[in-house]
Parts: structure tokens; C-alpha cells; sequence
């Protein structure tokens, strides 16, 4: 029988508040010297972590990998990769995080594995074995081409054909990543001892890598065409001119969470999707028993538009509610920052957004490096070494300080930090109460103020995002002139703004004026009362 987790606090709702972090291994920090970060880098700033506000660290893959896509690929899901540690590195991050008061999530992989995973490689073997039932191996088309139009997200077709028997197997992203066959009830049953092991190991979830993608249709029919290609389609643009109709979304997704949902109910363990869907397919996975929670990626590519993210918060919110994972940067979309035209200007939109989806219900999620308002850093095109292209700007190494490799590495890091300055890091920024860690800290602790089952009452103009939660008011700027907020009546105070020269004071007047990009939240003191 398996224990449940003793660190947790016997409540399934845990995570309703909490604020998590990504943890993108490699880059977080390096604890060896051989310039890629591991485990026992993230055990020496936990810490930091910590200090800011953190409730729940997310841990990208550090499992035994091939690393053709950079730990997505597994060989075997109930390891550490020697590169980034042992099981007993990951047990003492498990346990130091625990006495910080921190959860630790995993990534769970379980769309595909390694073409050198020892399941595959007995599916090439063996024609007729029972682990070429794990994949789907299927023959060619009556011309001889692949069994279907299906493409890969990584691009180029979503087929690859062994030579030695003729037929093809299936794989959404790299043909060294085919996908499983979850229609097989022996890959149900692996990932159900997968799931138990780690929860006996006191994990406190995972987060599903491309939860929409796990079962296909049975038919494997060819997904309609959108729209015809274009010379210049990159990987995401020839993935759009498809409805992906068979591949992705197929409902028999849900019964795969309920079945995992019922092994993390008794460790009250937490299950986050990555669906990448609009918001009104993402809510039936929500369901019942299905994920405990789900990324909203609504924000990761939205423009500085606030027409655009008013309708994001308010669609996100109406189909997924407090389930939703808030969140607008990840290690595989360019940073805020630099999506919001860099440097000052891209700082102060970046922290306006997060500033609307701190207030909002549910679980807020951190990149790393976003509490220092980091951009892309800049990698040449001979360093580069993204499979689908355009993600190593995103997944820099984090700067902790001067010196050399800015405290990452004592060794070259695996991807080059020539892009940081001294005031981009984590130690002159812990010295700097003005900067961007100070506002972000300042940020998650008045977060923690707002009444979590308090409904949002949409407010704002034209120009102006807010909304009310009973005794707060959350409003930002999304316009480069300034503007007026219209405050409700009674007696409000400033109790956060982005701007750290702006004063916690009382609201004096029935409106409040904001700068370009800025964002604050108030709060309404009782009648007769002085703020402090």
C-alpha cells in the first residue's frame, strides 16, 4: 500500500492560492561545473525561492535522456539523469523544500517517450511483441507515404518509417519522440506504477506534459485542412493550417486523468495540465475527477492591447474558473519582456500583466528569471541548439551574480549569458528596493490579502483593465498615455503598485490616475479608518 504524503495538509484545495515556479533545470543554477544546472544547483537557492513568496516549485524533466529535446525525450521515468543528479539529490530538494513550506511538482511525460527507450526498442525488435502494442505502429498509405496528413509540432510530418518492417510509427514532435498508444491498457498500466512511485517518493504533483495530446482517435483519419501552406510556414504556422480533430483533444483524455486522479487523491497531490486548447475545450478536463488544474497559454503571445486582455481574462475565467493556471511566460514562448518591446517599456507591461492575473482565482505561475524582469538573451545562431528553433533566447541561464557566468556556473555555460548586466542580477537586485524582484515579491505577498472566494466583478474603460474582488480592486494601464480609474465608492488604499515610488496612501477623490503601464491593486478600508 502506498503512504500518503506526510507533508501535506490533508486538504484537496491546497493549491487554490498558492503561487508556483518553473523551474527549467537546466538553466536555474549549475551545482557542478559543468555548466548545466541540476538538482543540486536548485538545492543551494531554494532559498531564494522562498524568500520571494513561492508555494509550489515546478521541476522540469530531469530524467535519463537522450536529450534530443533536452530531457522531454525519457528513457526512464523512475530515474535522474546522472547529468543533473541521483535520486537522493531530488529527494533532498523534496525535503528541503517541504521545511521551506514549499510543494515540489514533476513534469509526468506521458504523451511519448525516447526512440531509446527500452519499451521502443523492443517494439523495433519485435514485430509481433507485446510492447510494439505500446506506440502506434501503423503501415503507409496505398502510395507508400505516411498512414495519414497528421504533422508534427516540431514540423515536417508526424510519421517516421522503420526500414525494417515497412511500417510507421507516430510522434507529435521529434521523430526520436514516438508517441505512446493510450489506447494499451500495459502503457495505462505503466503509468500507474510511474505515478505511485513518485508519490511515494513525497512529490506533491505533476504537471502533464501536453495533456491534450495523450489518445488519438481510432480512426487515425486525415485532419481537414485550414487553409493551404505558405512558402515561409514555420513549425507552429503549418500546425494551425490544420483542425486537429483526430490528433489532439479527443475526450478519452479525461479518462486517463480520472485514473491518476484517483492515485493522487489520498497524497492530496495536484494535477496540472498542459492543454494547449482555447479555454472553453480546456474546462471539460476540468471536470469531475479529471486535472485539479490547467495552464491558461491565453497570455503567453498576447499583444499590449487592453481590448485583448480584458477578453483573455474574462474567456479564461468563464470556462476554466479557479482551475486555471495563470501564467504569461514559459521555456518554450520568448519572454514577456521582449515580446513587450524590451527594455523598460517591456518591464513595466510584463509586470502589469502578471499584477491582472495575481488578483485573478487560482493558482499564479512564475517563470524563472520573470521575478527579474529578464528578456531573451541573445544566442548566435552557431550556439543555438533548440530543435524547433526560437526557444534558447527564452531558456538563458539565470544570472545570481557578478562574476564569472554570473554565479550559474564555474564552468561554460551550455548556453551563453553574454546578454546579462549587474543590475540583472539576483544579488543586486536583493540590494535594490525598487527593482523588478522587489516589485514581484511585493506583489505575492499582497496577493496573499486578496479573499480567494470572493467573485470578480468586472470594472475599468477603454484603456483601463480592472476588476473588483470584495475588499479589492486590481486595475492596469494598457495604454502608453495615462489614464483615469474611476474608484468605487468608499475608502481605498494603495496597497501595491508597480511603480515603487508610488506610496501605500489613501485614494483621495473618487478616481485614481495611472501611468503608462502601470498597475495597482487597492484595498477598501472600513468606513472612518486611517491607512498606515
Amino acid at each position: 500500500m502506498s503512504v500518503p504524503n506526510p507533508q501535506a495538509a490533508k486538504r484537496r484545495d491546497w493549491w487554490r492560492a498558492a503561487v508556483g515556479y518553473e523551474v527549467y533545470l537546466r538553466s536555474f543554477a549549475d551545482g557542478d561545473g559543468d555548466g548545466v544546472g541540476d538538482l543540486r544547483g536548485l538545492l543551494a537557492h531554494l532559498e531564494h525561492l522562498a524568500w520571494l513568496g513561492i508555494d509550489l516549485v515546478w521541476i522540469t524533466p530531469f530524467y535519463p535522456s537522450p536529450m534530443a529535446d533536452h530531457g522531454y525525450d525519457i528513457t526512464d521515468h523512475c530515474e535522474v539523469d546522472p547529468r543533473y543528479g541521483t535520486l537522493g539529490d531530488l529527494d533532498a530538494v523534496i525535503a528541503a523544500a517541504h521545511e521551506l513550506g514549499m510543494r515540489v511538482v514533476i513534469d509526468l511525460v506521458a504523451n511519448h517517450t525516447s526512440d531509446q527507450h527500452p519499451w521502443f526498442r523492443a517494439s523495433l525488435a519485435e514485430l509481433h511483441g507485446s510492447y510494439r502494442g505500446y506506440y502506434l505502429w501503423r503501415d503507409g498509405d496505398a502510395d507508400g507515404g505516411p498512414p495519414n496528413n497528421w504533422v508534427s509540432y516540431f514540423g515536417g510530418p508526424a510519421w517516421s518509417r522503420d526500414p525494417s518492417s515497412g511500417q510507421w510509427w507516430a510522434h507529435l514532435f521529434l521523430p526520436q519522440q514516438p508517441d505512446l498508444d493510450w489506447s494499451s491498457p500495459h502503457v495505462a498500466a505503466a503509468f500507474d506504477r510511474i505515478v505511485d512511485f513518485w508519490l511515494r517518493r513525497a512529490v506533491d504533483g505533476f504537471r502533464i506534459d501536453v495533456a491534450q495530446g495523450l489518445s488519438k482517435h481510432a480512426s487515425l483519419a486525415d485532419n481537414p485542412r485550414r487553409s493551404d501552406p505558405m512558402p515561409d510556414d514555420g513549425p507552429r504556422q503549418a500546425f494551425e493550417r490544420f483542425e486537429h480533430r483526430y490528433d489532439i483533444g479527443q475526450p478519452e483524455n479525461v479518462a486517463i486523468f480520472e485514473r491518476w486522479r484517483a492515485l493522487t487523491e489520498p497524497y492530496d497531490a495536484v494535477l496540472i495540465g498542459e492543454v494547449y486548447l482555447e479555454p472553453e475545450a480546456i474546462g471539460p478536463y476540468l471536470r469531475g475527477h479529471g486535472l485539479d488544474l490547467a495552464f491558461s497559454f491565453a497570455f503567453v503571445d498576447l499583444p499590449w492591447d487592453a481590448t485583448a486582455v480584458s477578453d483573455a481574462l474574462r474567456a479564461t475565467l468563464r470556462h476554466l474558473g479557479p482551475g486555471s493556471c495563470w501564467t504569461q511566460a514559459s521555456h518554450d514562448e520568448p519572454r514577456p519582456p521582449t515580446r513587450f518591446g524590451a527594455g523598460a517599456v517591456g518591464r513595466a507591461r510584463a509586470l502589469a500583466i502578471t499584477t491582472l492575473l495575481a488578483g485573478m482565482p487560482g493558482p499564479l505561475v512564475l517563470y524563472q528569471g520573470e521575478e527579474l524582469g529578464l528578456e531573451d538573451g541573445a544566442v548566435p545562431a552557431d550556439a543555438a541548439v533548440d530543435p524547433m528553433g526560437g526557444r534558447d533566447g527564452c531558456r538563458t541561464p539565470i544570472p545570481w551574480s557578478t562574476g564569472p557566468a554570473w554565479g550559474f556556473t564555474t564552468g561554460r555555460p551550455w548556453l551563453p549569458m553574454d546578454s546579462w548586466t549587474a543590475s540583472d542580477t539576483v544579488e543586486a537586485q536583493r540590494d535594490d528596493s525598487s527593482s523588478s524582484l522587489h516589485r514581484h515579491r511585493a506583489l505575492l505577498s499582497t496577493r496573499r490579502r486578496i479573499d480567494q472566494d470572493a467573485p470578480v466583478t468586472w470594472l475599468g474603460g477603454s484603456s483601463i483593465v480592472a476588476y473588483r474582488r470584495a475588499d479589492h480592486l486590481v486595475a492596469a494601464c494598457v495604454s502608453d498615455e495615462p489614464e483615469v480609474l474611476e474608484v468605487p465608492s468608499g475608502t481605498w488604499a494603495i496597497v501595491f503598485s508597480t511603480h515603487a515610488t508610488r506610496r501605500s496612501t489613501e485614494v483621495a477623490g473618487p478616481s485614481i490616475g495611472l501611468r503608462p503601464a502601470e498597475a495597482v491593486i487597492l484595498e477598501r478600508r472600513p468606513a472612518g479608518s486611517r491607512s498606515g
